[in-house]
């Protein structure tokens, strides 16, 4: 059923929509020294002359936007829209590198319960498993991917791309127990209105798994005490506990279940309690379990976490204008800062269990954007609830759908192509020369960087990500000397480096034809232990871009090793 374009109350509100849509990309392109984000600011984005090409871009995603208003095939399957169009336009970002190092963590420790078991990542967790200040949640799924489907990045990428469909699935199920489905839709749409959390999808990390499951724990404690039962009140209780393990940030992000059951309490009866006390005390007993196995191991990652990365975050941060404007389209931000007018005039008690933990991003001034990830669905759904106020429901929806799609455009067409660029192309390159070549063994060799940013040998885990050849790496602690103030260095995670026994154990060096050098810079001078190695050996392939604004880079040279018969 087509829509007729009567419906919208005046098509001069479209068109106005259209005009603020693009006056504003041209404003903040004009402005985008404002953008401090450490990934994708937009000084960097569009450093290569490409905003023309985006304007012109964003008229025709207009276009398109303008066309989905006016069909209604949604309605009749919201969910199935919303999953499908999400997982569609999200799997476009597959082809980026791991932009971030801290993958290298998570690979390591799902790869260990692939190796060696469940029994053994359970029991080693935090001792021959190096789980830095990283909880087990997410790390335990990735490994069993790893077991059941094989060591590949694709299956890594299809699940956390399933995971954040499903958030825009249960988004729009809270607004819809909250308020409406147009709400829930809406908020569910405006997830696509974020171009960073669109690039975070494909990489192997926890923030976008952290924020399914949080928003998950929200939607099922929610049904717990709407309905109750065994089945519900064990699946609320279990999905707090992965929500509880999969990052320490979620500990006081959890404090939104106190506040739906306050507010349930207001307007419901004794069984909502007993139900809320039900999940509260099956998921308190299964954390509880956890927690005094691990209690050595907890006790010091927060310890860790208090003295190092709670005064980092001072040193790290991004400010807010670049998070709630240039990585978050402005009308989401401003519709959702609206919202707290209506919210307060209606005296809505259910918006409170929404804007809780947006409260806590403000008043603990968290200023980065990847922390903040898992409450992204909560600030969609302000905004949907604030977008109420605006015109009629078709005028809405076209502004909905602008807002996802030249969002989408600016990330497929802009922070995509940059992300493409960066030298962490140069290993996700380098396994696919190695895949395509079907080499068995690869010997790995890891050279110190000059201003010792980072320690290179966290680049094998995320080369040994894209391919897969065996990697044989010797890690010699006395060849990387950490800086001086490593106590409080930000990259102080990978001078903690400990090399996994998979790189070292039943693996034959002579079955090995390639050799790989991972570097800082192209054409390194070689050291003379590794120059008398490589005679006799010729370079057969170089992956050297290095054009990026970021300090860590990694460069490749693939050496070829004669073999006499």
């Amino acid at each position: 059923m087509i829509l007729s374009l009567d419906s919208f109350k005046k098509i001069g509100d479209a068109l106005l929509v259209t005009l603020a849509v693009l006056l504003t990309f041209l404003a903040f392109f004009v402005f985008r020294s404002a953008d401090d984000n450490r990934l994708f600011s937009w000084t960097w984005v569009f450093a290569g002359g490409n905003a023309p090409t985006i304007f012109l871009l964003l008229i025709l995603g207009i276009i398109l936007a303008f066309v989905l208003a006016r069909v209604s095939l949604f309605e009749r399957g919201p969910i199935a829209f919303l999953f499908l169009f999400s997982f569609v336009t999200t799997a476009i970002f597959w082809s980026e590198p791991e932009l971030i190092m801290d993958a290298s963590r998570y690979f390591t420790q799902a790869k260990h319960l692939e190796v060696y078991g469940i029994e053994y990542f359970i029991r080693e967790w935090g001792k021959d498993i190096t789980a830095w200040t990283d909880l087990p949640s997410i790390p335990f799924l990735y490994g069993l991917i790893f077991k059941c489907f094989g060591e590949n990045r694709i299956a890594i990428q299809i699940f956390t791309t399933l995971l954040f469909s499903g958030t825009l699935v249960l988004t729009y199920l809270i607004g819809k127990m909250l308020w409406n489905e147009e709400i829930g839709f809406s908020a569910g749409m405006l997830l696509l209105g974020m171009p960073f959390l669109l690039t975070q999808v494909p990489l192997m990390l926890v923030d976008v798994p952290t924020m399914f499951f949080l928003t998950l724990s929200i939607f099922t404690f929610m049904k717990a005490l709407d309905q109750g039962g065994v089945p519900m009140i064990a699946l609320a209780s279990l999905t707090v506990f992965f929500t509880f393990f999969s990052k320490y940030s979620t500990w006081i992000m959890l404090s939104v279940l106190g506040i739906i059951l306050l507010v349930y309490l207001k307007k419901g009866s004794k069984v909502t309690f007993r139900r809320s006390v039900a999940v509260l005390l099956l998921s308190g007993l299964l954390i509880g379990t956890i927690a005094i196995l691990k209690f050595d191991l907890i006790s010091e990652q927060i310890r860790l976490l208090l003295s190092y990365q709670k005064p980092g975050l001072g040193r790290w941060g991004e400010s807010f204008i670049s998070t709630f404007f240039f990585q978050i389209h402005p009308f989401i931000t401003l519709a959702a800062a609206f919202s707290l007018f209506v919210a307060f005039k209606k005296r809505d008690l259910n918006f409170i269990i929404i804007s809780w933990l947006v409260f806590f991003v403000f008043v603990f001034e968290i200023r980065r954007i990847r922390y903040i990830l898992p409450v992204l669905p909560l600030l969609a759904l302000m905004a949907a609830y604030g977008f109420q106020k605006v015109g009629t429901k078709e005028l809405r929806r076209f502004i909905v759908f602008t807002i996802a799609i030249s969002s989408l455009t600016i990330a497929i067409f802009a922070y995509l192509p940059f992300a493409r660029k960066t030298s962490a192309e140069n290993l996700k390159k380098t396994g696919e020369y190695l895949n395509s070549n079907e080499v068995e063994i690869v010997e790995v060799f890891t050279l110190p960087f000059k201003d010792s940013l980072a320690n290179p040998s966290v680049a094998v885990p995320l080369l040994d990500l894209f391919t897969k050849s065996r990697i044989l790496y010797q890690y010699d602690p006395e060849l990387f000397p950490p800086p001086n103030n490593i106590e409080t260095w930000r990259l102080r995670f990978t001078w903690e480096y400990k090399n996994p026994k998979y790189y070292t154990e039943n693996q034959v060096q002579k079955n090995s034809t390639l050799i790989v050098i991972i570097s800082g810079e192209a054409h390194p001078v070689l050291p003379k232990y590794l120059a008398q190695k490589l005679k006799g050996c010729r370079v057969s392939k170089r992956f050297e871009a290095l054009s990026d604004p970021f300090q860590y880079k990694t460069s490749v040279e693939i050496y070829t090793r004669q073999i006499n018969l």
